[in-house]
């Protein structure tokens, strides 16, 4: 995955910085004096995270639904909460609740933020933004995009591939793009979509199931040449960049 991320991310203009704590690897756009706040709420995110999983372990690795007992942060009623909607685990949510929460904080100190969280990102911005989805080895991979208007307060766009990654995936989609007010609930529908994808012919099947979760802006499915999607956004050609 690292090297995937070296390739898409070495596509992008300057004004990026990366921050790593553990297993949480961000590129963020944002001015570089805010990477300290950065680190610092991502330890926050994930202090709260592995000391639930220490008092609920089966919050780590359940790959169904899971109902949160009692008062606890927020970040663990989203997770679980995007879950249930997925009908997937909690920690399908990880990565896109990290990201949101980290933009959310540098958004208090600015007013324009990307976080990019190994193909799920949260952003807010002042003009158009074309976001490239990366499908391994599909050729629409970084050819086509979702153009996410300036107009809008905040966004996340999730990325979830079968064939690309670590992440678990039961699916053969070389990519499922969900675009949500909520990156925890981008993040977990990318994942229970793409497990449905074997083939080109379940295409239309996971979009039709998609949006009809509530929340759901966008879809979009690559499986090898083979695309579809649905929702309020352009899907756009993304122009090779010139070395």
């Amino acid at each position: 995955m690292k090297a995937h991320k070296k390739n898409y991310r070495s596509q992008v203009k300057d004004s990026w910085f990366n921050v790593i704590v553990k297993e949480t690897d961000l590129f963020i756009q944002a001015p570089p004096h805010l990477k300290k706040i950065a680190r610092e709420a991502i330890l926050k995110q994930r202090e709260i995270i592995e000391s639930y999983i220490i008092r609920c372990p089966e919050f780590a690795h359940t790959l169904d639904p899971i109902h949160i007992h009692g008062i606890e942060a927020d970040i663990i009623h989203d997770m679980a909460a995007a879950g249930k909607k997925a009908g997937v685990g909690p920690m399908a949510a990880v990565a896109g609740a990290i990201a949101e929460r980290v933009g959310r904080g540098i958004l208090r100190h600015t007013d324009e933020v990307i976080v990019e969280n190994g193909g799920d990102v949260f952003i807010k911005k002042n003009n158009n933004v074309d976001i490239a989805i990366f499908a391994g080895r599909s050729p629409l991979s970084m050819k086509v995009g979702i153009r996410i208007p300036s107009h809008l307060q905040a966004v996340s766009v999730c990325t979830s591939s079968g064939t690309v990654g670590h992440s678990l995936s039961l699916g053969s989609a070389d990519a499922v793009c969900v675009v949500s007010d909520s990156c925890s609930l981008a993040d977990a529908l990318a994942t229970s979509v793409g497990n449905m994808v074997n083939s080109a012919k379940d295409i239309q099947k996971a979009i039709d199931m998609g949006r009809q979760i509530k929340g759901v802006s966008g879809l979009v499915v690559i499986v090898n040449d083979r695309i579809g999607m649905w929702g309020d956004f352009k899907l756009v050609p993304i122009a090779k960049k010139k070395l």
